[in-house]
């Protein structure tokens, strides 16, 4: 990690077009403003977080979710019933 002291309305420039730039600095908090290529992602790294998070709680497993069906359909699903929808 490069630990780096910056002053409000210093920036910062990394490969690839990426500039950094200290707005503002308070007791204990900083705003900065990112500037990069309309390719590149920018993201807070609790909601990148959160959202790997919850796809980890929303996969399930085929065999699980054939079952739950199961459940739901009194076992009549799709593979119960050849050459009819349900």
């Amino acid at each position: 990690m490069l630990i780096l002291t910056r002053r409000p309305d210093e920036s910062i420039v990394l490969d690839g077009g990426i500039r950094i730039t200290i707005l503002q600095s308070d007791s204990g908090s900083v705003r900065i403003g990112i500037e990069a290529p309309p390719e590149v992602g920018i993201f807070r790294e609790e909601l990148l977080e959160r959202i790997a998070r919850e796809n980890q709680r929303a996969r399930i497993d085929p065999e699980e979710a054939f079952k739950y069906l199961a459940t739901l359909t009194g076992g009549r699903g799709p593979a119960s019933q050849p050459g009819k929808a349900s």
